[in-house]
């Protein structure tokens, strides 16, 4: 279904176009991008003697998004190189182009009879079998299509991305009334399997699911605010990770969004909404529309609620009183709600926390969660068909850790009903009845499927093949073994994964002991082991307040063994006579990486942000990092003549630098994956793939790596990269802690004191390494790199 979708065209070269542009070319879709011809030359081009009938000025606008690419942070490429995937053309000269893609986006002016003209014009292109579609955030799919034939508006829908299109994961795709079923099956595929999406089924309804709850949930939050007197630090305190919602809660929210932006999605239900009630919270607010005509509209103006000023101590955040409408200092709230919650783990225990201790700030988390899982209940079969298709819009579009149903069912669905209709709130008949027929929850579970809520009884969702979760597996009893620090989990057909699970999945004696006891159990019971876990990131490094304790108390003999422990380990699982996969996700850091060069592929999810950062804290990679990279560089490399030395420094430079990937694909391009290692777009999707990769390596007859010998650059090549670091110092780039340890790297990247050219064995680096790591946990500089990473969660330069 994904195959037939090779090539696509983005009409509309904006922020949003062209990052819309930029993630097909992501996944390797080869894309062309439309935008208008310009109105006249620029002086620049006129200089150039070109007119308006030159392709430089005729595409002007396209071309000049496709290069702003590169320069948009957080990028919309997994890899600059990506954007020569996009081509730039204009409407009037190759509109016609469009008969050779199999899908075509919409993403112009918000519209509705500039988007129902260009599909006309579309139309006069079009081809039977090219999908159609328009990134609407909330124009009705059906009024667009009105006046296109039959057979084109059976090809038309909306995908609506979320911004920015790359990292959101949320797709909503809004079927018109006489849309092919089999294209909306085509379209979820390839967006779910290709382009890494949640996808959503919405009904064509204004704003659609994500938009239309969260804007209701931003709006009553902000009434609530006015009523009663609340603090925008203070709202934001009671509405973020509290509530199981992000870091940016309420008003930083909007501030990102744009007050303008908000404005217009609210102003779209508002006019077409028919309830009175529903039509009073969307009215237009005259607080944000006093910001907006000051040009207050958030991050892009430099100030909304809140506002950032640079002075001689640094930058300072301050926030918007409404009283006086200046910006003061903003002052941390305190309450015994908050700490609850601060101190509670998970989004469940944080929202009931928050809610049971009776204070000013649960109550006004109160008033606003009540409110928006009862208008979530009234949009149940409005604006989606299940409670459980309003859950995943909203995690996946608005980021809450909890859709509004989930967190009905984490803080008791009959006992808050009581409480609502005792406050007086109205509470939708079917959720009512719901109760009444002996229900207590919108949600069940069973081995390998999700019931859910669907038109007023339990749908089961059979869980997909391509969604292996290592939750369901320990749940159900596939636990092989484990301790505090990892779990292997059978994930079936011969497959054992072993999964992290320690605070922040940092590695200590417990994971090594968990990956030495995984080898043996796979050597007896298994065919093949993958290294996975659905934590927030995979892994951040090893354990380093164990480090720094033991090297306060100059307990050498303990650091060696915990060094010598992580060597043997990994080498444990280089020689294994079975296939080794390992999946990273997103942070992989340090020992992160350390696990995975090992494994014989690497199959990463796209996020994956990777890298031997150990210069951090004052150190260098002793668990195989450095090894590994010589090692790698000497194997791509097997002719004697051909020089090592420009790929040793590009390696001593990430290393020394401590730079960490963009993306999976820019991994590669740093050299830390192999032509082999595979990058995978779904996350959902990451142990599925890492286990197919397992089973084709088994299948193909997998022989263990065999030890072999290293060819090195020896003391005159460490003395290239010593002097490549001395003139950083020069320049004032390093420290000089920085140059110490850069010739400790540089030592053990070139082999140590030798000959260049000379061969030599995995275990020699692996001392060169360790005997590196030793001398620098005694440096008094290095130990306060580890105590300020500790404690600060960022490097010292000192």
């Amino acid at each position: 279904m994904t195959a037939t979708i090779t090539k696509a065209a983005v009409i509309g070269s904006g922020v949003m176009g062209a990052s819309i542009a930029a993630h097909l070319a992501n996944v390797g879709i080869s894309t062309l991008l439309l935008d208008l011809v310009p109105a006249k030359p620029t002086p620049e081009e006129e200089a150039k003697g070109h007119s308006t009938l030159h392709p430089v000025v005729r595409n002007r606008l396209a071309t000049q998004a496709i290069s702003r690419l590169a320069k948009i942070k957080p990028s919309p490429l997994y890899d600059d190189a990506f954007a020569s995937r996009i081509a730039p053309g204009n409407l009037e000269d190759d509109l016609g182009r469009i008969a050779e893609v199999d899908w075509v986006i919409e993403v112009i002016v918000e519209n509705l009879e500039a988007k129902r003209d260009l599909l006309g014009k579309i139309e006069n292109h079009w081809r039977s079998g090219i999908i159609v579609t328009s990134n609407t955030s909330g124009i009705s799919i059906n009024a667009m299509a009105e006046g296109r034939s039959e057979a084109f508006k059976s090809h038309f829908l909306g995908t609506h991305f979320f911004n920015p299109p790359r990292y959101m994961k949320l797709l909503e795709i809004i079927p018109g009334e006489t849309t092919d079923s089999g294209i909306v099956r085509r379209i979820s595929a390839f967006g779910e399997r290709k382009l890494g999406k949640g996808v959503v089924i919405a009904k064509d309804t204004p704003n659609f699911i994500a938009n239309r709850i969260g804007t209701y949930g931003l709006l009553v939050t902000l009434q609530a605010m006015e009523r009663h007197g609340y603090t925008v630090d203070e709202v934001d305190a009671a509405t973020g990770p509290a509530l199981g919602r992000p870091k940016s809660a309420t008003f930083r929210t909007l501030d990102l969004v744009g007050l303008d932006t908000f404005v217009h999605v609210a102003n779209n239900v508002y006019d077409k909404a028919n309830d009175e009630a529903e039509k009073a919270v969307f009215a237009p607010s005259p607080l944000l529309r006093e910001m907006v005509a000051r040009g207050w509209i958030g991050e892009k103006a430099g100030q909304g609620f809140y506002k950032k000023i640079r002075g001689e101590q640094g930058s300072e955040i301050l926030s918007l009183d409404l009283k006086t409408m200046a910006y003061v200092k903003g002052k941390k709230p305190a309450g015994a709600s908050l700490e609850a919650a601060k101190t509670a783990k998970g989004a469940r225990a944080k929202t009931k926390a928050l809610l049971g201790a009776k204070d000013r700030y649960s109550e006004l988390a109160w008033e606003v969660l009540s409110a928006t899982l009862l208008y979530a209940a009234e949009k149940v079969g409005e604006i989606a068909d299940s409670a459980y298709d309003i859950d995943r819009a909203m995690r996946w579009g608005f980021n809450w850790e909890l859709g509004p149903f989930e967190l009905w069912d984490a803080i008791g669905l009959a006992k808050s009903v009581e409480r609502m209709e005792a406050e007086g709130r109205s509470v939708p008949a079917w959720v009512k009845e719901w109760i009444a027929a002996g229900n207590d929850s919108f949600y069940r579970r069973s081995e390998g499927s999700t019931s859910y809520v669907y038109q007023g009884r339990f749908k089961t969702e059979e869980q997909a093949p391509e969604r292996i979760s290592l939750r369901d597996l320990k749940e159900r009893g596939r636990t092989i073994a484990g301790n505090s620090g990892a779990s292997l989990v059978d994930v079936g057909d011969g497959v054992a994964c072993l999964e992290f699970h320690s605070p922040n999945n940092a590695i200590g004696a417990d994971i090594l002991t968990m990956i030495q006891k995984s080898v043996d159990e796979v050597r007896a019971n298994h065919d093949a082991l993958l290294i996975a876990n659905e934590g927030r990131n995979f892994c951040v490094g090893a354990n380093l307040m164990l480090l720094l304790m033991e090297a306060q108390d100059e307990e050498w003999d303990e650091v060696d063994a915990i060094i010598r422990m992580f060597q043997d380990t990994m080498m444990k699982l280089k020689r294994f006579e079975k296939p080794v996969v390992a999946a990273p996700h997103r942070m992989t850091l340090g020992g992160g990486v350390e696990v995975c060069l090992p494994a014989d592929e690497v199959c990463a999810h796209a996020e994956t942000y990777y890298g031997l950062v150990e210069v951090g804290v004052g150190l260098i990679p002793a668990g195989g990092g450095c090894k590994e990279m010589a090692r790698r560089i000497s194997r791509a490399n097997p002719n004697p003549e051909v020089d090592l030395q420009p790929h040793l420094n590009a390696a001593f430079l990430n290393i020394g630098m401590a730079k960490v990937s963009t993306s999976a694909h820019d991994a590669k391009r740093l050299g830390y994956f192999r032509e082999q290692d595979r990058v995978v777009a779904n996350q959902d999707h990451l142990i599925y793939e890492a286990k197919q990769s397992a089973l084709r390596l088994v299948q193909a007859g997998y022989e263990a790596q065999r030890e072999e010998k290293i060819r090195v650059v020896g003391r005159d090549g460490a003395a290239v990269m010593k002097l490549g670091a001395y003139d950083m110092r020069r320049g004032g780039y390093i420290s000089d802690h920085d140059l110490l340890i850069a010739g400790k790297l540089a030592h053990v990247l070139a082999g140590g004191n030798v000959p260049a050219g000379t061969l030599v064995t995995e275990q020699y680096l692996l001392d060169l390494e360790r005997e590196a790591f030793l001398s620098l946990c005694g440096e008094p500089k290095t130990q306060l790199r580890m105590q300020h990473m500790l404690g600060k969660g960022k490097a010292l330069r000192n």
